[in-house]
């Protein structure tokens, strides 16, 4: 990924993009076949030389065209960049870039979509208490967990596929994007030559719309993994002790407390996201530019292009190793199931009383008032609620225990699955 945004690979983009643009001139005639031959026979990019006029022509671009002029000569080199503006260069380049940025991101997201559908199919039948602001709430399981992890990154690769599309436009179009002094055809050359489609309208430079929708999805991908990265965090919690990050040999987790085993990849995870949203807002206040461009919006980009890319990237790999090689305490997932003596089973309770033909206020207060004396009191909500008169009048003890029964309470995740990942599952 670093490699391509360094200045070399830039400045490759900028030659290509140049040479494009002299043989899209020969195929309307006006600049001569053997020109064009020439030219792409014998220019040669030098990064020193660009860096060295560049330090008294004060513009890059203008560096970088005077350096392939001289490496041509004055016959064929007066072609290079004929009716062009330097935005002709910048902007498709960065939509090279994003573009090539965007499919290594999507194969790391195909990468850890394969890692959670493996520990999801492992853990589809592991039960653990679901919670509700951090309480306990009802039964779930892992696997229905990871399940929903999946679905989140298949959406968030379609919006990569989306942004993809988006970004990989385009523009030679001139100084304010009229073609006044450079045929659309030219243009539509060299976007396929690149693999990029041409921008339908633009002004001097691609309209940032586009990248503003690029990297608010890169923030939104970020945003997920940060969400997988809490929940993980949470359970590698000693009270919690569901699953932690792999603990190496050797490995130390405190300079002065020898016993510690610290969620630091998922921790590191958080921080990246923060990094990559950061992105989001400039990109946004981009789009808004004076008249046909300004350029407020290049030193932005030229921040926020790598970093954005780079971060997501390495944040993808890092916590694709965390699902990997998460170690998973089905045990204490169970025993902490159990902690709350049957209280997440209220609500079976509840809809059976009402099935039964009680008011739901009347059901509602009947099991509240049983579950909050166990709640309160440390007692055994099953057992207690297995002798409540305010149920047994109701409900028989067969009744009674299947509003216990945890298979009965997961008995419809098969059919989560089958949703999320077809049934085959």
């Amino acid at each position: 990924m670093t490699a391509l945004w360094t200045t070399e690979r830039q400045l490759q983009n900028w030659f290509e993009i140049e040479l494009a643009a002299v043989e899209g001139w020969a195929e309307q005639g006006v600049v001569p076949r053997e020109a064009a031959e020439y030219i792409r026979e014998n220019a040669v990019l030098d990064v020193d030389r660009v860096q060295e006029i560049e330090r008294v022509t004060r513009h890059d671009v203008a560096a970088f065209v005077q350096s392939l002029e001289e490496s041509v000569g004055g016959e064929y080199g007066r072609w290079i960049h004929f009716g062009m503006t330097s935005s002709d260069v910048l902007d498709t380049c960065l939509a090279m870039q994003l573009r090539d940025s965007c499919d290594l991101i999507l194969e790391s997201v195909d990468t850890i979509m394969a890692s959670i559908k493996k520990r999801a199919f492992e853990h589809r039948n592991t039960p653990m208490i679901g919670r509700s602001h951090g309480i306990h709430a009802e039964p779930t399981t892992f696997g229905h967990v990871l399940a929903i992890w999946y679905d989140e990154m298949r959406r968030n690769r379609e919006r990569l596929e989306r942004a993809r599309d988006v970004i990989r436009v385009g523009k030679i179009s001139g100084a304010v994007g009229t073609f006044s002094n450079i045929p659309p055809a030219v243009e539509e050359f060299v976007c396929e030559k690149l693999g990029l489609k041409p921008a339908p309208a633009s002004s001097q430079v691609v309209q940032r719309d586009r990248h503003a929708e690029y990297f608010t999805t890169l923030a939104v991908v970020a945003s997920s993994l940060e969400k997988f990265a809490v929940q993980v965090r949470h359970m590698q919690r000693t009270e919690v002790g569901e699953a932690e990050e792999r603990f190496h040999s050797g490995q130390k987790g405190s300079s002065a407390m020898p016993h510690k085993r610290n969620p630091i990849l998922t921790e590191n995870v958080t921080g990246l996201a923060r990094m990559v949203r950061m992105a989001a807002i400039p990109a946004m206040e981009n789009v808004a530019l004076w008249h046909e461009r300004d350029i407020s919006h290049s030193s932005v980009e030229r921040v926020i292009g790598p970093d954005a890319n780079v971060l997501l990237h390495f944040a993808l790999h890092r916590m694709n190793n965390v699902i990997e090689n998460l170690v998973v305490y089905p045990e204490n997932m169970k025993r902490n199931l159990d902690q709350t003596r049957g209280l997440p089973f209220s609500q079976g309770i509840l809809l059976r009383l009402i099935r039964k033909g009680l008011s739901r206020q009347d059901a509602y207060v009947r099991v509240q008032s049983v579950a909050m004396n166990a709640w309160e009191n440390g007692l055994d909500f099953e057992s207690n609620a297995k002798e409540a008169t305010e149920f047994t009048e109701y409900l028989s003890a067969d009744e009674l225990d299947e509003c216990f029964d945890l298979d009965h309470a997961l008995r419809n995740v098969p059919d989560i699955f089958d949703r999320v990942f077809g049934e085959q599952s």
